[in-house]
C-alpha cells in the first residue's frame, strides 16, 4: 500500500518541520506552492532556495509541482471568502466551496496524478507542501483526496506537535 504525507509551512521553524520530516521518514517534498515564498521573517525558511538547500542537507529530495498550485485567480477568491468570514490566511479552518469546486474542476480534473504517483520513493514516504498549517483549510487536502480516492494511498497529515 502506497504512503504519503502532507504538511505545511506555518506552526513550524525551519529545526522542527526537518525533523517532523525525518520523523515521518518523508524522503521527498512534493511542493505544490505557486509562488514559493512565504511572507515573514518567521517563515524565511521556507522560501524557495533556503528551503531546497536544507532539504538537501538533510538527504531529503525536492520536486516543484506547479501544476497542482492555484492560480492567482482560485487563490483571490478563497482570500475573499477568508475576508468575507473575517478570517486570516494563517486562521482559516476550511476552504470556500467555490474555490473546492473550481480547483478540483480547474486543476484536479486536469491533471493526472498516476506519473505523480510513479514517481514516489521506494523507499521512505513523499509528502505535499503547502503553507497552511491545517489540511483542511489548504489544497493539499484536496490532492490527497484524490490520491486516495483514484490510487488507494494512505494518507497522515503532519502537524506541529
Amino acid at each position: 500500500m502506497l504512503r504519503m504525507a502532507t504538511i505545511g509551512v506555518y506552526g513550524f521553524d525551519g529545526a522542527t518541520f526537518l525533523e517532523r520530516l525525518r520523523h515521518a521518514d518523508v524522503r521527498l517534498l512534493l511542493d505544490v506552492r505557486q509562488r514559493r515564498g512565504v511572507r515573514g521573517s518567521q517563515y524565511a525558511w521556507a522560501n524557495a532556495l533556503r528551503l531546497q538547500a536544507a532539504l538537501a542537507q538533510a538527504q531529503i529530495a525536492y520536486e516543484h509541482h506547479p501544476e497542482l498550485a492555484p492560480t492567482t485567480e482560485l487563490r483571490q477568491l478563497q482570500y475573499a471568502e477568508d475576508a468575507r468570514q473575517g478570517v486570516g490566511k494563517r486562521s482559516r479552518r476550511e476552504l470556500a466551496a467555490e474555490y473546492t469546486r473550481r480547483y478540483t474542476a480547474e486543476i484536479l480534473d486536469l491533471t493526472d496524478l498516476t506519473t505523480l504517483v510513479a514517481g514516489l520513493p521506494g523507499t521512505g514516504i513523499a509528502a505535499l507542501l503547502c503553507v497552511e498549517c491545517d489540511p483542511e483549510a489548504c489544497h493539499r487536502s484536496l490532492i490527497a483526496q484524490r490520491l486516495i480516492e483514484q490510487h488507494q494511498v494512505i494518507i497522515e497529515h503532519l502537524r506541529p506537535l
